[in-house]
């Protein structure tokens, strides 16, 4: 009798789902024959590659036959001047999927509970089901964290709680007076992840100086990426800040050399390139509001976003994903994240957010 190797897998990985990222331009032009194709599904920066990052990469190449750095030290010092921490509060990944699976191995048995919002960034849910752990899913309120049903859900069991601000895939937004009542709140032995990885798209003002919060909560870790602003998403970057202690922690269960040398090379570059960064920031600004603005025009529905996307509402949602893929259009179906009758739009170029609305326009018309 042949062996049963599902058998053989840990508690929670058989149910597992893989994850589905946006469909890649390659495999729509493949299933179609379509060309000229805009892709809006994975909250990308529109800008292309930053020319200090380009410049970075083409010097590194030389030295490809080495292993990089494992410790990412020239990186680490930009970040620790970036954010005003220690080098030794700064942990490094493949994107910051990857810190965030560090931190769950780290911290997360198959006894414990993970509190999260019900519509946020699925790979909590994912994380916590493939180590065996409860997930605890909060209803939202208003399509954002309610940060008093999560107060309320904490157990004796309860070992994390995750937090994604902005929120990915609705795009709301925790003030920082409502940020910092709740660590007040939250028992010092649950880490607390503050997800920021769409940090640089929040207005100066409205920011929270959460890496202030470092020293009062040493149970507080902060995840940010170089995928989405810093237009890096195809050399996956992401880091973790925290205390040095958990640094310390996380960095005994990270794989070396998780960080590649032309991913390095390009970060340290971009964190050069203020002007790169502003230019992202202002296009999705103005592309926001003029995305929410014909929304408006159309009656669709959509959820405020302080994101480099915009999330809306409508009818067979699924089938206009679909029908929008014949026109050319690659968005974000969202039904996964318990949002069925949602689609999520990556702001992208002005030519390309035409192009979507056009289509969109013709889909919609072509229904009634």
């Amino acid at each position: 009798m042949a062996i049963d190797i599902k058998a053989l897998a840990n508690q929670g990985v058989n149910g597992l789902h893989p994850y589905q990222p946006g469909k890649p331009v390659e495999e729509l032009e493949r299933e179609l024959g379509i060309s000229n194709i805009v892709k809006l599904a994975s909250n990308e920066n529109p800008l292309g590659l930053s020319p200090k990052a380009q410049g970075a990469i083409a010097a590194a190449t030389a030295e490809l036959a080495r292993y990089p750095d494992a410790n990412g030290f020239y990186l680490k010092q930009k970040l620790s001047s970036y954010c005003n921490v220690n080098a030794d509060q700064i942990t490094l990944g493949n994107g910051s999927n990857e810190v965030l699976e560090i931190l769950f191995r780290t911290f997360i048995s198959g006894d414990d509970e993970v509190i999260f919002d019900k519509h946020a960034f699925i790979v909590y849910a994912l994380l916590t089901q493939s180590i065996g752990a409860t997930a605890v899913a909060v209803p939202s309120v208003e399509w954002g964290h309610d940060l008093d049903g999560m107060l309320a859900a904490i157990t004796p069991k309860t070992r994390m709680i995750c937090i994604a601000n902005p929120n990915n895939p609705t795009g709301t937004y925790l003030s920082p007076q409502r940020l910092a009542e709740f660590l007040a709140k939250v028992p010092e032995n649950i880490i607390v992840v503050l997800d920021e990885a769409y940090f640089e798209y929040v207005p100066q003002s409205e920011r929270a100086d959460s890496v202030a919060w470092l020293q009062q909560y040493p149970n507080l870790a902060i995840s940010r990426t170089f995928s989405k602003a810093f237009g890096l998403a195809g050399l996956r970057v992401g880091y973790l800040l925290s205390s040095p202690e958990l640094a310390d922690l996380l960095n005994r269960v990270r794989e070396p050399f998780n960080c590649n040398m032309l991913a390095l090379a390009a970060a340290e570059a971009v964190l050069d390139d203020t002007d790169y960064v502003n230019r992202a920031v202002a296009l999705n600004k103005t592309e926001m509001a003029r995305l929410m603005s014909w929304c408006d025009s159309q009656n669709i529905a959509y959820i405020p976003s302080h994101g480099n996307f915009l999330t809306i509402e409508i009818a067979e949602a699924q089938a206009v994903y679909e029908a929008l893929l014949h026109q050319g259009v690659i968005v974000r179906p969202i039904g996964g994240y318990g949002m069925p009758n949602h689609l999520r739009i990556s702001i992208g170029l002005v030519a390309e957010n035409d192009r979507f609305m056009n289509a969109l326009h013709h889909v919609l018309s072509s229904k009634k």
